[in-house]
Order: structure tokens, then sequence, then C-alpha cells
């Protein structure tokens, strides 16, 4: 009796995920967590339009959703000032990256990011074959500059730049992206992945020509529009580029109800203001808290703020665990020199006091240890 025949690179692949989830931590810990401040989620939530969307359609989930999101795709369209088809909506921005590495990368081909950036690109990367090269940081920012230089040293297929940046909340301005992309060697396309700049200064947003073929944005609905559970993302590309998801994406993958919510929840711009309001002061809150704790914080322009916990990342994992340990859910970056910081999501008055209460108990373990 035999078994699947796997191809050989599935058999060279580590049967993980890039994230242990908090659901897996409270299995691993037989308890829940008190406050969940890990994952980068709005705790403020989405808005009360867009939960009343979802809650009317659940009696229609008999039905398929629409294979071409053709409504959420044309809001999107007159709120980006671009054409239908410019636009494609799917499984979160996780998806759209599986979908765009699918596309564009053979086994072999080079793709460039940063060393320390958001790992599931990574995931998807290697899962396809592709070779990757990584970049450090310069100081707790993405380099641009070394990203496109390093693509042209290799001959990338892809380099990946988030703004604002996961695990660190920096950002740089739109101006200076603008700038940086006269250097992006011929051939190679920039997945410039804008998850939180709803939640970043105006000036975050890099003003990129919607035709223009070296650039793929990627936005979500998961972030400032608190609708992570539905998965909705989309990207904003060249018409030729963005067609070419239709050969390969699920075309059944959005289901019904998420469609439906993004699109109330994006009608309802006066929710996502007030979100801002909430976050800008939740970051400041956190901020307050580490300083009473003697640590500095990483200014933030997204809905997490990463904590200098003022050591090496052995002693970082040691505040983290003395605050798993203690029912407060939380991340760390994964390298140096970035991982001497904890990230902390911007929570509610009950998640930031529980963060006061819990923080200096955390620190005196670690310490003492």
């Amino acid at each position: 009796m035999t078994g699947p025949r796997y191809t050989d690179l599935t058999q060279t692949l580590p049967a993980t995920v890039p994230f242990v989830g908090p659901e897996a931590q409270e299995r691993s810990r037989g308890a829940p967590f008190l406050g969940r401040v890990g994952a980068n989620e709005n705790i403020f939530g989405a808005s009360p339009f867009a939960i009343a969307a979802i809650q009317a359609a659940s009696a229609d989930l008999w039905m398929y959703g629409d294979p071409e999101s053709y409504d959420l795709r044309e809001a999107l369209a007159a709120f980006h000032g671009v054409g239908m088809g410019n636009i494609v909506v799917g499984e979160g921005i996780d998806g759209l990256l599986c979908y765009l590495v699918r596309m564009l990368v053979d086994r072999g081909d080079a793709v460039v990011t940063s060393d320390g950036a958001y790992p599931t690109f990574n995931y998807h990367v290697a899962g396809f074959g592709g070779v990757l090269h990584k970049v450090p940081y310069a100081g707790d920012h993405e380099d641009p500059k070394a990203l496109f230089a390093k693509a042209a040293e290799v001959d990338a297929k892809l380099v990946y730049l988030a703004n604002p940046d996961n695990p660190m909340g920096t950002c740089h301005s739109g101006a200076a992206i603008m700038a940086a992309l006269e250097h992006l060697p011929e051939g190679t396309l920039l997945v410039l992945d804008e998850a939180y700049v709803e939640l970043a200064p105006e000036s975050t947003a890099a003003p990129v020509e919607i035709e223009d073929p070296r650039v793929i944005r990627m936005r979500t609905f998961s972030k400032a529009y608190g609708l992570a559970g539905a998965r909705v993302g989309y990207a904003l590309g060249a018409e030729e580029l963005i067609t070419s998801f239709n050969k390969i994406r699920n075309h059944f993958g959005m289901n019904r109800a998420a469609q439906i919510g993004a699109l109330a929840a994006l009608k309802d711009q006066d929710w996502l203001a007030q979100t801002r309001t909430k976050v800008a002061e939740a970051r400041d809150e956190i901020g307050r808290i580490a300083a009473d704790n003697g640590l500095s914080v990483v200014p933030s322009s997204t809905n997490f703020v990463a904590v200098d916990c003022g050591r090496d990342g052995v002693f970082a994992k040691a505040v983290l665990d003395g605050l798993v340990a203690r029912g407060l859910f939380v991340r760390m970056p994964f390298v140096a020199p970035q991982n001497r910081c904890i990230r902390i999501s911007c929570g509610r008055a009950q998640e930031q006091k529980l963060l006061a209460e819990l923080l200096p108990l955390a620190l005196a373990d670690a310490r003492k240890g």
C-alpha cells in the first residue's frame, strides 16, 4: 500500500505556520487569556453598520458569494478614484500574497525582503520554491534603498516592503517611497503592503499612479476597519497585473457575508475616524505605561506599539513569557535587534489597565532571571 506522491518541494518544507495563534496558546496553558493584545487586531471593533449587514446576510448564506466581488470592487474603485479593473479582492492580504507569489515566482527565482519583516510573505515564497534574500532594517525602519539594491544584485522578481511596518510600527512618507522607487531595478515588482496605512499620518500613502507597472499595493479590512475575522483584503495595481489574478485565484474564496460586511464598513468613514482617534489615544497610553516602568517605545503609525525592553531578545522574551503566564497575550519581533522589543496592540481601558498591572510584575521576574 502506498501513500500520496508528494512533490520534492513539499517534502523539503516544515509543517508549520508563521504564527502560533492565541487560541493554540490558550489550549496549551489550559486557560483563556484575560487580554488579547498580541495579534494586531482592532479591539475597538467594526462599524455597527458592518456588523448589522453581516447579521442580515446570515439568512442567505446558502448562496455562494459573488466570485467577482463586484459590489465591493465597484465601491472600492469609486473610493480610490480608479477603475474596477485595477482592484482584486481576496482572502486578506495573506491570500493575495499567496496568489501573487504563485503568479510570478518559479523554483529558484529570487525574492527580496527585510530580515524580520512580515513572515507570511516568506512562507508563501518558500511554498512556491522561491529563494529569499534578506536585508537588515535601518534602525527600526525597513530600508527601501537597501532592498532595491539587493533586488538589482540578485535579479529579484519581487521586493516586499510594508509601510507602515510590521512588527515595528514605523513608516516612511509616501514621498520617500516614490523617491526610492526610482532605484527599483527593471523587471522587479514592488509589493507595497499598506495594511496599516489608514492609521498612519496622511502623508504615508505613496501616491503611485494606478497603471504604474512597478508597484502593487495591498490593503485590508482587518486592521483599521476591524474585520480581521472576515478575511477581506484587496490589491490596487495596473489592470494587466490585476487581471492576471483571475487566472489562478480561488474564485469562490470570498464568502458572501464578508463581502457585504466590508462594503458596509467602507461606507462608514465616520466610524473609521473614531477608530483612528481611539488608536492614537491608546498608543499614547501604552507609551505612558512603558515610561512608568522605565521603558521606551518605538514611535508607531499603526494600531500596535513596539515597547523597547532595554536589553536583548532573551530579556524581552522573558518579559513576554511573564505577561503570557499572567494571562496577557502579546507577541514580539523575531530578529535582532528588533527582538529587544515586545509588541502590544492598542486596546480598550480594560486591556490598558491589565497591561499597567502586569508589566511591572513581568519585568521584575525577567530582571531576577
